[in-house]
């Protein structure tokens, strides 16, 4: 069974969970290593034979609008993950919608292909606004990658779907949640992120095993280009919950993204569930 490898393409400094200790207002100040880690991202996808998807920051694409070309001269999908980086939970509708629209465009006139796809930033479409999706659908969106099904302190929406569904009815955009296993009566995170680099390696191939078989469903996996760079700048002044889940083990996440790509098979999210290949 293939499963859905994705890449949040952000820099270390644009991380939700910096928004408080770095200024938007520096981004351009700072120095940007994205480039040079989504290169590296390429080149391993390459080895592997492998397709992914890249939801790709408008302000990202922007600014290096070359590498854009490379990611999708390499047979990889471009999505969305929205202009600014900025939460859906903490914009009103019309800036959300101006936000994804801005994002749509500039990716699409760089790569002269339709965008399909869009992730929020932090997982920020939750309960309390769905209206979200209703603005992706307007927006010629056909699918979102948004909802995390799991109990967490800064997203989350623990009773929706683990797997694919539509909570807008029908004609609404199709949620793609990254991956869960329902454990001890909850939803337990088994898609990547922070968790693939605390747990051991042992306990994702475990759990995506566990989707591919048991639930009979394919995977949604992703991770962020600064997650392979311990070289990136350290951040003073943060707290130590902050410290810990930003930095721990990036010095074992390139090691751990080779052994996922030769234990398990790998496709684009849209050719995996919208059929376009």
């Amino acid at each position: 069974m293939r499963n859905a490898l994705s890449i949040d393409v952000e820099d270390y400094f644009q991380v939700s969970a910096f928004a408080g200790h770095i200024d938007r207002a520096d981004w351009d100040r700072l120095p940007c290593r994205v480039e040079r880690n989504v290169d590296r991202i390429l080149g391993l996808l390459d080895q592997h034979h492998t397709h992914a998807t890249f939801f790709t920051l408008g302000w990202i694409a922007e600014r290096y609008p070359a590498l854009v070309r490379r990611i999708v001269a390499g047979g990889h999908e471009l999505a969305s993950h929205g202009y600014a980086h900025l939460r859906a939970s903490e914009q009103t509708p019309a800036q959300f919608a101006d936000d994804i629209v801005r994002s749509k465009h500039l990716l699409e006139q760089l790569c002269g292909l339709a965008v399909l796809g869009y992730r929020a930033p932090s997982f920020s479409i939750m309960e309390d606004n769905l209206w979200a999706l209703d603005s992706l659908r307007e927006a010629g969106y056909r699918y979102s990658s948004s909802i995390y099904p799991i109990q967490h302190d800064h997203y989350g929406m623990p009773g929706g779907s683990r797997f694919a569904w539509r909570p807008r009815g029908d004609q609404g955009v199709l949620e793609l949640p990254v991956s869960t296993v329902r454990m001890l009566g909850r939803n337990w995170p088994a898609g990547g992120g922070g968790y693939f680099r605390l747990l051991p390696y042992a306990a994702s191939r475990w759990a995506l095993r566990r989707i591919n078989s048991a639930d009979g469903q394919a995977g949604i996996f992703y991770f962020h280009p600064w997650e392979l760079d311990p070289g990136q700048p350290r951040q003073r002044g943060i707290a130590l919950k902050t410290r810990f889940r930003h930095y721990l083990n990036l010095h074992r996440m390139e090691a751990r993204v080779a052994r996922l790509l030769t234990d398990f098979h790998w496709g684009r999210v849209d050719h995996i569930f919208l059929g376009t290949a």
